[in-house]
């Protein structure tokens, strides 16, 4: 069987890290064959939502560690080169909003990937941990910028140097994720957001994902220059008009994504 699954449904890319006999540790297929599904997801105009999860117990326990020491394998230096960074990449830039269903554990290069996503939420089960410590590594998958920006630099810190297990509900407390369900509803309240972004108005949700990306390097008086920029084209688009008609004549709106 395939280690990513791949299916779209109600305008959802639906993307299943699928190892779970390895905790949907990454090794270089995956990795991949994720980079590709990322890809056409981004590619494909009915798509207008991104929803990553794994399958089995965990949603990611980051690399295979198998393949790092293998002699014939492909090292470290393209395992991030080639694999993880521009997973985090893609994940950033792609014009749409992208959503983390963490299912279970999600240690090293699985908990950074699940941080970049735009929305990250996450069942009872869920632990998050900044394993790298705990072999000699530091934090990659871009680690190291996204945790402080979301909880601290002093908690983000102690959880990288110290390899902490953080619960569902710690993780959100510090901020760290948007929302917790429990087990059983899980499944329906994390499909219920990623079935809502995919009827907004996807142009302005990309420009908001855009902005967010440039206001950590920013000064204030760049980032009012950016948004005067974004909001222009989201004043251009055919969403904004309906949203507007929408709000007039007292109706739902009908976004196209355009």
């Amino acid at each position: 069987m395939s280690s990513v699954l791949f299916h779209i449904e109600n305008s959802i890319a639906f993307i299943t890290l699928n190892r779970p006999d390895k905790l949907n540790s990454f090794n270089r297929e995956m990795a991949m064959l994720f980079q590709n599904y990322l890809d056409e997801a981004a590619s494909i105009k009915e798509v207008r939502c991104l929803f990553i999860t794994g399958s089995g117990k965990g949603f990611c326990s980051g690399q295979d560690l198998s393949e790092v020491i293998d002699p014939n394998g492909p090292g470290m230096d393209k395992i991030l080169s080639e694999h993880f960074n521009p997973i985090i990449k893609k994940i950033r830039n792609i014009p749409k909003p992208v959503v983390a269903a963490v299912n279970g554990v999600a240690a090293g290069a699985g908990v950074n990937i699940a941080l970049a996503c735009d929305i990250v939420v996450s069942n009872n089960s869920a632990v998050f941990i900044q394993a790298f410590s705990k072999i000699g590594l530091i934090p990659d998958s871009g680690g190291t910028y996204t945790l402080p920006r979301l909880i601290g630099l002093q908690r983000a810190s102690a959880l990288m140097m110290l390899g902490d297990k953080i619960t569902a509900h710690e993780a959100y407390q510090m901020g760290m994720i948007y929302k917790v369900f429990d087990n059983e509803n899980f499944i329906g309240e994390s499909t219920s957001i990623a079935n809502t972004l995919a009827i907004m108005p996807t142009k302005a949700l990309a420009y908001i994902k855009h902005a967010l990306n440039q206001s950590f390097l920013n000064s204030m008086e760049q980032q009012l220059e950016l948004e005067d920029n974004y909001q222009q084209k989201a004043a251009a688009t055919f969403d904004f008009k309906e949203g507007v008609n929408a709000f007039l004549e007292k109706r739902l709106p009908i976004f196209k994504g355009e």
